[in-house]
């Protein structure tokens, strides 16, 4: 895992901003340091890099180049199957200088052009310079695990893995976005392709951006689709998922350093784990959990028992209010922009505390969104049938919820039936960031002289995108391509990488992925029974009552 940088655009490169824009990235590589400066007549273009060792610890610095040098890539993040892609491309003759599965980007690149990420299982953001084209691409794993962020000025191009190092640049936009405000607002979190800074963009997870000639173009070139259910019974979807899951597991396993593994105690990190110790001895296998003093948050005995049940070597921490202030403004420096989610604050004491034994760590993200593990799924099915006059709903009920005694407990009966109140007669691309954001557009306007015209538009047009005519698999999209990639990833790649620690997510594996997609939605929610394809794959693995534990989330 890895911080990259750069520029292109006419005149010189600006060496020391580029140095500066790289060195604020330390902390996501801190084992070595790379660039690559070029000025031709027509452009100049610079690639910065922090590296964080994984694979081929001894020659895998970057840039790396093709063989003539006419090609060269700053990457982050790790391709599972570069193994089997390696083998492929020395079979058409390619010679590699390193066993990285960053040369096999290049070395892809130049058989398939830009479309080489279409090759690539893994979590990435990468930039391409091709010097022949003149042209730099830029890249995004599907769901955008690995962030990448970008400025357009005066016909030059300024990228980088987080806006701090792109305002290291003397010519980076600095304004505030005053509809991302809007945005964070509502949300808690500035989407994609928005920032705070107005001026500056992310890319979108499953696209590509092409810049030649002083001008970008961006396009798509994965999107998460359904297809048809194939005719099977649900014991031959349950059998195929918990193969599928253990290869996803089994391609992270691939490391030069020490890996571990996430373990809350819930069914998604005790699967992993569940499919790690298949893979090898339960004794290696390093598993790391955070208590909380508050009892309704705290998971840390149900964790204890997973890794008593398999054997694996365990570590704990508390996390405390004290933990918490001294943690605050820490935390908040790694952000860069506005960030709501307070989960961040324990994940962070999470992989500074795994930090301190590993280098790499598997987690449960992504199963959630992709088998409907949010309690807001069952909610929308109860949404479709509340049918409740507009003036007995604010008239009466919204007045009667806001009297409910307050509780502090995690997930406790007054917030649900508050949050469900609160969006019930919404549309369903509405409701859902209203249950799990903050302040609506009403609420905005004593906050704010002039919000958003609509902080919700993204996520009309990703349910008005969405490929499918089922409502929950529209709905899984919906949380796809927008809460999961930039709240979710978000807040695991932020405070992770200010750790120096890479976290992989084998839910999101692209062959796992596209097999759900093809699963039939009333194994991801049978009634009211959330991550139904997962416990039923589950049960008799972990230890007895884990997989069907209700979810209590990382919250605090």
């Amino acid at each position: 895992m890895c911080g990259i940088c750069g520029l292109v655009g006419p005149g010189r490169v600006d060496r020391d901003a580029l140095a500066r824009m790289t060195s604020v990235l330390h902390h996501r590589g801190p084992d070595d340091e790379g660039f690559f400066v070029h000025e031709y007549d027509d452009v100049a273009v610079g690639l910065g890099f922090r590296r964080l060792s994984i694979i081929d610890l001894d020659t895998g610095n970057q840039p790396i180049g093709n063989e003539d040098g006419s090609l060269q890539v700053v990457f982050n993040g790790e391709i599972y199957n570069f193994r089997e892609l390696r083998r492929e491309l020395e079979g058409l003759g390619h010679r590699f200088a390193t066993k990285a599965d960053t040369e096999v980007i290049v070395h892809l690149y130049e058989e398939h052009g830009a479309r080489c990420v279409e090759r690539l299982n893994g979590m990435f953001a990468f930039a391409l310079w091709d010097e022949q084209r003149r042209e730099l691409i830029l890249a995004r794993d599907r769901f955008g695990k690995k962030p990448l962020h970008y400025a357009e000025v005066n016909g030059s191009l300024l990228f980088s893995s987080e806006l701090k190092a792109l305002l290291e640049h003397p010519s980076c936009p600095r304004g505030l976005d005053l509809e991302s405000l809007s945005r964070y607002l509502a949300l808690e979190y500035v989407p994609a392709p928005h920032s705070i800074f107005d001026g500056i963009r992310k890319l979108p997870g499953g696209h590509l951006l092409r810049w030649r000639d002083g001008k970008s173009t961006i396009e798509p070139y994965w999107d998460l689709t359904f297809a048809d259910a194939d005719v099977r019974t649900d014991d031959e979807w349950v059998e195929e998922f918990r193969v599928r899951l253990r290869g996803a597991v089994d391609r992270r396993l691939i490391s030069d350093v020490p890996l571990g593994a996430f373990l809350s105690g819930g069914i998604d990190s005790s699967s992993v784990v569940a499919m790690m110790v298949e893979s090898m001895p339960a004794k290696d296998v390093k598993t790391f959990s955070i208590g909380f003093s508050e009892r309704s948050f705290d998971e840390s005995e149900h964790a204890r028992r997973v890794a008593q049940y398999f054997g694996t070597d365990h570590h704990e921490e508390v996390f405390t209010p004290q933990v918490m202030l001294e943690l605050l403004p820490v935390v908040v420096d790694t952000l860069d922009e506005p960030f709501g989610d307070p989960s961040i604050l324990p994940t962070y004491l999470l992989s500074r505390f795994t930090r301190g034994s590993v280098t790499v760590a598997l987690g449960g993200d992504g199963s959630d969104e992709l088998l409907a593990g949010y309690p807001t799924f069952p909610a929308e099915r109860v949404a479709r049938l509340y049918r409740m006059p507009s003036r007995v709903h604010e008239g009466l009920l919204v007045p009667l919820a806001d009297r409910l005694p307050v509780s502090t407990a995690n997930f406790s009966l007054d917030f649900k039936l508050k949050r469900f109140i609160r969006g019930a007669t919404s549309s369903p691309a509405l409701r859902h960031p209203i249950w799990l954001g903050s302040f609506t557009p009403a609420e905005q306007q004593s906050l704010l002289m002039q919000p958003a015209a609509d902080p919700y538009a993204d996520f009309r047009r990703a349910y008005a995108n969405a490929p499918s005519a089922h409502w929950l698999e529209r709905l899984i999209y919906l949380y796809a391509k927008t809460y999961l990639q930039d709240d979710i990833l978000t807040k695991v790649d932020r405070a992770s990488m200010a750790c120096s620690l890479e976290v992989r997510a084998p839910f999101l594996d692209i062959e796992l992925v596209e097999f759900l997609a093809r699963v039939p939605p009333h194994l991801k929610l049978r009634r009211f029974d959330t991550k139904h394809l997962l416990k039923r794959a589950m049960a008799d693995v972990l230890p007895p009552g884990i997989a069907d534990r209700p979810k209590k989330g990382f919250g605090i």
